[in-house]
């Protein structure tokens, strides 16, 4: 039990019945100002029930709090603060992070139960652009999250594998397409072939006709537009994988929207039994009208199916062979209808469990203001930006630590580590402007600033050479701002996952990292003093704590640089 839930569950003792303790965990927070303690209880909420001012009501419960691990608790205002007694708190701290090591921050409240985390999904036949990286690197981190706080993530690639864009590129590759050309360079020659394909039908329209017919085939099974679609579909998968390698980034299912071809009339039936289908201008909807949304549109007048039908059929399948306890959608705000749409359609259906289904949304990465299009060819390939970033970090360690092993390994894991942390350090519903020059900046709020922090801690590590647990806890100003911040890390593990937003841990490893390098410039570590066991058990648990929160967002955490 860290200090926070310490002081919850004092305060909770001495509140009896009036708030549960999770409800004052809630509410803790810092003060204003550092003079005025180290943790806050507001009163605000008790006064209807106390029937008396907040003034009054934190005056009457501060003297009744007393911990050994607390200095004094004090009414200040509509506040109930705590001062902490830095000795004792530095040295419990510490003896928990040593202890539970990587562990630190942890907890059960899942229970082991089953999340299901659809994300990335780029589309087949088409390249894996920066536009792909903000639901891949989002998703992956949210797996990582929601296992640390004791659930099982189910990590899902529900790939863009069907659809009428191949009806397009299927007539694209017929009217224009060379069959040694795509087998040398496939995905290159496909997005051309895309590209064009929009081109022609802005002024020829009967292309869109024409494509929609081929997509009708690719449904009904035809061998000819099926051996294509096949065969776009495996090289895409073999271009995505090798990037997933180099983002770190795995999955539990690559089970793609044509998986779902041979499940969606079963689902279409169970509509159709429920008395839940009409007819709208020949084309089979679901009718939301009473909540203000527009009809969920099942299948098309043509008898073509869309993305709802085999989102509500894929809901149905996960949820009968993975029994999961919460579902989470990582896509972008735009589609947020859409969801919208298919969460009622299944509660509609009778499932209760779709109120536990979330779509978590996110902004665009813009390039000159301007979001990335694959239709019109403006698209950054992230294989590219990757390789670039990797380079620049290369010649960075060439200039800084030219002696350094392992140097193409490290420069991997900067280089990709730079890009990662830069999408995640931003509030996950704020469009970015894509800028390489941003991305890789090597000092400031960045991924490789956090990296090159916890490689120089774990130099002073090896120079220490030994290290025991601490004996007496420190006072002095700067050890006390480090090990306030480690104390709030599992707050901040915890905060990331109610709020689906990894950002709140990628702001906290940047202050952890600024005050430790603070607490560095001003501390001689290794001075040999009946305190240095404990600055040294500082810097350790500094390490753990940057190399674990860098791992939930999938960036490695080089002990040199």
């Amino acid at each position: 039990m860290n200090v926070i839930e310490i002081y919850a569950e004092a305060l909770s003792k001495c509140l009896q019945d009036a708030l549960t303790y999770d409800e004052v965990l809630q509410l803790i927070e810092k003060p204003k100002f550092q003079e005025q303690g180290d943790l806050a209880f507001p009163c605000f909420t008790l006064a209807k029930q106390y029937r008396k001012a907040p003034v009054v009501i934190a005056q009457e419960i501060a003297p009744s709090i007393q911990e050994p691990l607390f200095e004094k608790v004090v009414a200040e205002g509509p506040y109930v603060n705590c001062f902490l007694n830095k000795e004792e708190v530095s040295k419990h701290i510490l003896q928990s992070i040593l202890t539970k090591g990587s562990q630190y921050g942890s907890e059960d409240i899942g229970e082991g139960g089953a999340i299901t985390i659809d994300f990335s999904s780029p589309n087949i036949a088409k390249p894996f652009s920066m536009g792909h990286l903000r639901s891949t690197v989002i998703g992956n981190a949210l797996a990582n999250i929601v296992e640390k706080c004791g659930y099982q993530p189910i990590r899902i690639n529900h790939l863009g594998d069907w659809g009428t864009q191949f009806g397009k590129l299927i007539v694209a590759y017929k009217l224009w397409g060379n069959k040694k050309a795509v087998q040398k360079n496939p995905i290159t020659e496909l997005l051309q072939l895309y590209v064009r394909f929009h081109s022609v039908a802005e002024t020829q329209p009967e292309l869109d006709d024409e494509a929609r017919l081929w997509f009708k085939k690719l449904e009904d099974g035809d061998e000819e537009a099926l051996s294509l679609w096949r065969w776009f579909r495996v090289e895409s998968l073999k271009e995505f994988s090798r990037i997933y390698s180099l983002l770190g980034v795995v999955f539990d299912s690559y089970n793609g929207e044509a998986f779902y071809n041979d499940k969606m009339d079963a689902a279409i039936v169970l509509l159709n039994e429920i008395n839940l289908l009409s007819e709208s201008d020949g084309a089979e909807v679901v009718d939301l009208s009473e909540v203000g949304l527009p009809p969920c549109l099942i299948k098309k007048s043509d008898g073509a199916t869309l993305y709802a039908t085999r989102d509500v059929t894929a809901a149905i399948y996960r949820q009968e062979n993975y029994h999961f306890k919460k579902a989470i959608y990582v896509v972008g705000h735009e589609q947020s209808l859409h969801f919208k749409q298919i969460f009622l359609v299944l509660e509609k259906m009778g499932f209760g469990w779709a109120k536990n289904m979330v779509h978590v949304p996110f902004g665009f990465i813009l390039k000159d203001g301007k979001k990335m299009s694959t239709r019109k060819g403006k698209i950054v390939l992230l294989e590219q930006v990757i390789e670039e970033a990797i380079d620049l970090a290369k010649r960075n360690i060439n200039v800084k630590n030219p002696n350094l092993e392992n140097k193409e390994e490290i420069a991997k894991n900067v280089g990709v580590g730079a890009i990662i942390f830069h999408d995640l350090k931003n509030d996950r519903l704020n469009n970015i402007e894509f800028s390489l020059e941003e991305m890789l900046k090597f000092e400031g709020s960045t991924g490789p600033y956090v990296q090159y922090t916890h490689a120089r801690a774990c130099s002073i590590l090896r120079k220490a050479a030994v290290l025991n647990f601490p004996t007496k806890g420190l006072s002095d100003s700067h050890s006390w701002s480090v090990v306030k911040l480690l104390i709030e890390f599992p707050t901040m593990v915890q905060r990331s996952m109610q709020l689906y937003e990894p950002s709140v841990i990628a702001k906290y490893m940047i202050e952890l990292a600024q005050e430790f390098n603070k607490y560095y410039s001003h501390v001689k570590v290794l001075h040999k003093d009946d305190e240095m066991n404990d600055r040294v058990a500082l810097v350790r648990s500094v390490t753990i704590v940057l190399k674990e929160g860098l791992r939930l967002l999938g960036v490695k955490a080089p002990e040199e640089m």
